[in-house]
């Protein structure tokens, strides 16, 4: 790959612009360009869309997509240090990277990007939930992703995946899969990193549902589902009292057993309770 885009082995801009990963900004570097053009792939044909990706650092996942023939990329990258290395990468692909140096959970990227897009992005391990959580949740449906592929730590990508009875399952399940089809895609060992995390990682690829998988109001679902698997070992009748003076009435109305637990819900109950309490 190094030699497709012409550009230095990742390895050599690390040492050159003395990159060492920080463990506050959450960051593992992904360094064999082979993988990063295979989790590119992953996201399908980009030669037609803008690609949002967060946390390039120096910029392997970067390269990946635009050799893989991405119409355009916008990195939104916090370190500073990182910057000269992706200035690099900016300058062997013209007009089709821009880098903005800035934290993802204040800038707004829209302004940057033109339709369709798609995100794809090696999430900093401290950040990823959160920006996943909010691309599931804007004020209106569809968003302005068609998907996301998006590298998690192995346990965060289960959760999104889950189903019903398992200990994964959870609130991240339900966003995730009420918007979208989710699938883990990938799986990557801790050596494929510098350096090497703890844990292994997955890649997760969410498209996005044109209408959710079931008719519910988003906040009134949020809010169940919320108060759910905030007390998951206790029965529904107990955990979800709050919601309703008569949550059994409710919970029986929506074909649910009020003696179950959150675990045992599926996503088309907890969409119907929550048109019940609408």
């Amino acid at each position: 790959m190094a030699t497709i885009d012409g550009l230095p082995p990742l390895r050599e801009v690390i040492a050159t612009h003395e990159l060492a990963a920080k463990k506050s900004l959450g960051q593992n570097f992904l360094l064999d360009l082979n993988l990063t053009a295979k989790i590119a792939r992953q996201a399908g044909d980009l030669s037609e869309c803008d690609v949002l990706e967060i946390g390039p650092g120096p910029g392997g996942l970067t390269r990946g997509l635009l050799a893989e023939g991405a119409r355009r990329v916008l990195a939104i990258e916090k370190d500073q240090r990182c910057l000269s290395a992706l200035a690099e990468v900016e300058a062997a692909y013209p007009g089709r990277l821009k880098v903005i140096n800035g934290d993802a959970l204040e800038v707004d990227p829209l302004e940057h990007l033109t339709a369709p897009v798609r995100v794809v992005a090696n999430l900093p391990y401290n950040v990823g939930t959160e920006l996943l959580v909010r691309w599931l949740t804007p004020d209106s449906w569809p968003p302005f992703w068609d998907s996301l592929t998006l590298m998690f730590q192995k346990e965060v990508a289960e959760r999104i995946v889950a189903k019903p009875g398992s200990k994964a399952y959870g609130r991240l399940a339900i966003l995730a899969q009420w918007r979208a089809e989710a699938k883990i895609v990938m799986t990557l060992p801790p050596e494929a990193f510098t350096p090497p995390p703890k844990i292994h990682s997955a890649v997760v690829h969410l498209k996005r549902r044109e209408k959710p998988a079931f008719e519910a109001d988003a906040k009134i679902l949020s809010r169940v589902v919320a108060a759910a698997f905030n007390q998951r070992r206790k029965m529904l009748r107990a955990s979800l009292k709050g919601q309703a003076p008569d949550i059994e009435d409710r919970l029986r109305a929506a074909g649910i057993e009020p003696t179950l637990r959150a675990e045992n819900v599926s996503l088309e109950g907890f969409c119907a309770l929550a048109r019940e309490l609408a």
